[in-house]
């Protein structure tokens, strides 16, 4: 069975830097339902969830976001009253949504297998999400394609090679610091230059790595499917990214990620030596 539909070819013509939607047919997939996810809830464990009250700022210290006093299965139930965030953790640990996760991967990847490679860590989460509720601003270090599957929501999107938006330091700090973490700081000079994508339910939309986002749900109770992997591409970002937040911490100004394929390709080369000589020093 085929779950994403591309008719346009956006996943030939945008991936991986753009954003863009594509149509999807999980709406009536039994894994999906409010009790289905009350259930999976109860399954897993309380570290590969997140839960909190949803009236919160485009912009949120994630050591201060308030709570909503429920447990993940009640706030699942009471999601249309009570108004909260949820997201449920790599799924893919449970059989049944390990299978439909794979099986939308397996479709993506046949799809893009021209632009990346070496697929893995391939990963499901779930959010329900209240009526009118924000998601604040942050950006994804994965590949990411977000699947709504009941209710509506505005993504609000920026174009991760917009450094008036984020800089080469922002995302370096996502990955290495004291304080690393992928929240970031809404402004309001951004609003100009966000795009925002109305998803309806059947709408999937691209979120690129590092593109910045925030989200506004609809009026009734939002659920959506996000399925993610990284790729070699991906990988070697994330140890440039790295390496360049530990030279920046010591002073120094390394040139940022795609500034100098030398560059970039010679920092790839010393952290793979370095942790090649580290698993071999640990035999």
């Amino acid at each position: 069975m085929n779950y994403l539909n591309d008719v346009n070819g956006s996943i030939q013509s945008g991936f991986p830097h753009k954003h863009f939607t594509i149509k999807h047919s999980l709406l009536d997939h039994p894994l999906f339902t409010v009790e289905a996810l009350v259930d999976l809830a109860k399954a897993l464990p309380e570290a590969q969830m997140e839960w909190n009250s949803g009236d919160v700022g485009i912009t949120q210290d994630p050591t201060r976001t308030p709570g909503n006093g429920l447990s993940p299965e009640d706030t699942i139930k009471q999601i249309a009253e009570k108004k909260s965030w949820l997201v449920l953790k790599n799924i893919q640990v449970i059989p049944e949504y390990r299978k439909v996760l794979h099986d939308c991967l397996k479709e993506v990847e046949d799809l893009t297998s021209q632009h990346v490679t070496g697929a893995t860590q391939r990963a499901g989460f779930i959010f329900v999400s209240s009526p009118n509720s924000v998601t604040p601003f942050h950006m994804d270090p994965e590949h990411n394609f977000l699947l709504q599957l009941r209710g509506s929501k505005t993504m609000n999107i920026f174009d991760p090679k917009d450094r008036e938006v984020i800089s080469e330091e922002h995302i370096e700090n996502t990955y290495y610091g004291e304080h690393k973490h992928r929240n970031l700081v809404y402004k309001d000079e951004f609003k100009a230059r966000e795009d925002s994508v109305v998803l309806q339910p059947g709408d999937a939309i691209h979120v690129p790595i590092h593109a910045p986002h925030w989200v506004q749900n609809g009026p009734e109770v939002s659920i959506s499917f996000s399925i993610t992997f990284r790729s070699d591409q991906s990988q070697k970002n994330v140890r440039i990214h790295s390496l360049n937040g530990r030279l920046r911490g010591m002073g120094m100004k390394p040139k940022g990620l795609g500034e100098s394929a030398l560059a970039d390709n010679s920092k790839d080369l010393l952290i793979r030596a370095a942790v090649r000589a580290k698993k071999v020093l640990k035999k």
